[in-house]
């Protein structure tokens, strides 16, 4: 049939082509400008980054810490006859949730500057002469729930009586973490358990941290020496100056020592919050010799000079002073 008109045919063909080639022109610049100058996203979109963690929060100044997950400060509480409030921080420093008790013991101080528990010493003449404040003290919270990073106050009252003998009373405010024992059989569970294999032993350490804290009631009185100065070496090849501090009166020496040589104004051994309680007369202290200290500053003949230092009732003024020559 075609083949019969092919004028037709040609005049059909000839009008197909120039639309289509009407419709390309049209549509080819679009195209390339689309491709010459694709869209910058970055002008009209913020660029989307990654958000950094925050840094977590560092414990406070002066707070200590023990094998757990919870710092306490201050390091030491001290309540005179002025105030009658104190105040303990506690700070989870890490990510996970933790629950603590609060709680108070007793200890007692040996000649060493060892603490051990006072209710297992069976001299009755070393236990009377440690007078413990847990009578007069109240205090709350007594359980603590902490988030990660996060911290609380227990707040501390002293109830003091008027008769109350004056003078200096101690005890130790501990903190001690509450292990999470879900996930384990209970004592009923296993006791109820239908086979030997679902009973088994599970030990959880409980972590603890104390401080002390001293009440004081009335006037009291304090008296420090230094004696038996030597230096001496330890079995790793170093040297350690070797002293005692001797405590006289109705309160405990607090402080710090430095042991400077003559000629320079920089200690060869440092040691800071060397603490003598009432219970004991003396203290027995050994403080290390800073490695890259010049050896003629503590060689035979050199003179030193033992400065302890208050850093509790008058901060700054010089408890006991003693000079020496190295034998």
């Amino acid at each position: 049939m075609f083949a019969r008109f092919p004028g037709l045919v040609s005049a059909s063909l000839a009008r197909r082509i120039s639309i289509l080639a009407a419709i390309m022109v049209l549509a080819t610049p679009q195209l390339c400008l689309a491709q010459a100058a694709p869209l910058d996203m970055s002008a009209s979109t913020p660029t989307r980054t990654q958000a950094e963690p925050s840094p977590a929060p560092l414990p406070p100044a002066g707070s200590v810490s023990g094998m757990g997950d919870v710092n306490i400060y201050p390091k030491r509480i001290v309540i005179d006859g002025r105030q009658r409030l104190g105040s303990l921080g506690m700070f989870n420093h890490t990510a996970s949730p933790g629950e603590y008790e609060i709680g108070l013991s007793d200890m007692m101080m040996t000649s060493e500057g060892q603490l051990i528990e006072l209710s297992t010493v069976t001299d009755e003449a070393a236990r009377a002469r440690v007078r413990t404040a847990g009578s007069l003290l109240r205090w709350s919270p007594h359980h603590v729930s902490l988030a990660g990073n996060e911290a609380q106050t227990v707040h501390i009252m002293v109830r003091i009586s008027p008769d109350l003998p004056p003078g200096e009373y101690r005890s130790h405010f501990s903190v001690i973490s509450v292990p999470d024992l879900s996930g384990g059989l209970t004592i009923d569970e296993a006791a109820g358990a239908t086979s030997v294999s679902g009973i088994g032993v599970r030990i959880v350490p409980r972590f603890g941290i104390s401080v002390p804290i001293i009440v004081r009631v009335g006037d009291t009185t304090l008296t420090s020496g230094l004696k038996d100065l030597t230096i001496a070496s330890v079995p790793d090849g170093g040297k350690i100056v070797s002293l005692t501090i001797t405590r006289a009166g109705t309160r405990s020496s607090f402080g710090d020592i430095a042991v400077v040589p003559a000629g320079s104004k920089n200690p060869i051994a440092q040691v800071m919050g060397i603490g003598v309680y009432t219970e004991v007369t003396e203290r027995k202290v050994q403080i290390p010799i800073i490695p890259k200290s010049d050896p003629k500053f503590y060689a035979r003949g050199a003179r030193l000079t033992v400065i302890y230092t208050d850093d509790d009732v008058a901060p700054g003024r010089v408890l006991a002073k003693q000079e020496f020559t190295v034998p």
